[in-house]
């Protein structure tokens, strides 16, 4: 025989009891609902204030968090308004269209003025999106252009005095020509014997291209100094390295190739050497033969 009894059966005393207590909440939840208080907290006016500047900042992070909230606008140049840009600026197509057409006759926009006078937007939509624009730095800054200063013409052979003869007191008369220059340049020319062409000026080392560029404009090799040429198939290393430009080492490299090939032809076969450059073969011409 079962005798367990349901969680779920109530008796009437019970069922009454569980009436009443639902009759008792319904009753306080009206009286919360519809009472008011006769009388309203009181605060102080101090705690007043700081009720109004709670609330204030409270409104001004408001604010902040809207504006934060905005889509960011970033400077850009109005010669590249896409479709999709032009819509987010509030343009219309026509006016987004205008501007491509005039972009694709191979023409810019370089002003505010030019913008408007290509889109035909309203007055109002300009004064919104053109502190956004942003033009190239050589249309907002152009610089001006520089005056053309015509440079001082070459002068002939005829004009020019002689190198070889070039005195200090003529170095020192040249602009830009200072003391220490121009005794290089006397040391340079008397170990030398006289220069036998213009650019062994450039050979004179401390001295800069700017200084003997202003010397060449106004001298020039007219008397060549009397030069023994030395033949490059009998000289001795000893010999050959007294020539300007070329050391010992490569004097000794011209002596044993000529011996490996039984003499020399030719001076263009030096170029062949190690160490041997154009620049340096050209001088050292100046003073060797071939016999």
């Amino acid at each position: 025989m079962n005798t367990s009894k349901s969680h779920f059966f109530y008796d009437r005393q019970k069922r009454s009891g569980i009436l009443v207590f639902v009759a008792l909440i319904l009753i306080l939840m009206s009286v919360s609902f519809f009472y008011e208080p006769s009388q309203a907290i009181a605060i102080s006016e101090e705690e007043q204030q700081e009720v109004i500047a709670f609330q204030k900042q409270i409104d001004s992070l408001k604010v902040i968090e809207i504006e934060n909230r905005k889509p960011r606008r970033y400077p850009f140049n109005p010669n590249y308004i896409t479709d999709y840009k032009g819509y987010t600026l509030g343009m219309s197509v026509e006016e987004v269209d205008r501007l491509h057409r005039f972009r694709e006759s191979g023409q810019w926009i370089n002003s505010i003025a030019d913008f408007k006078k290509v889109t035909h937007v309203s007055d109002s939509l300009l004064a919104t999106i053109s502190p956004y624009f942003k033009f190239p730095d050589w249309v907002t800054n152009p610089t001006p252009r520089k005056k053309y200063v015509s440079q001082p013409k070459w002068k002939t052979y005829d004009q020019k005095k002689d190198l070889n003869k070039i005195t200090l007191e003529d170095l020192r008369s040249i602009e830009s020509i200072d003391e220490v220059a121009s005794d290089k340049i006397l040391r340079h020319l008397q170990k030398l014997g006289g220069y036998q062409i213009d650019d062994q000026l450039y050979d004179v080392y401390g001295v800069t291209t700017k200084q003997k560029r202003a010397i060449l404009n106004e001298y020039t090799v007219k008397e060549k100094p009397t030069v023994s040429y030395m033949d490059v198939n009998t000289a001795t290393a000893s010999d050959l390295s007294t020539i300007p430009l070329l050391n010992f080492d490569l004097a000794k490299e011209i002596v044993d190739y000529r011996l490996l090939h039984e003499g020399i032809k030719s001076l263009d076969e030096l170029s062949q050497l190690d160490g041997m450059t154009d620049y340096k073969l050209t001088r050292i011409k100046l003073y060797l033969t071939v016999k």
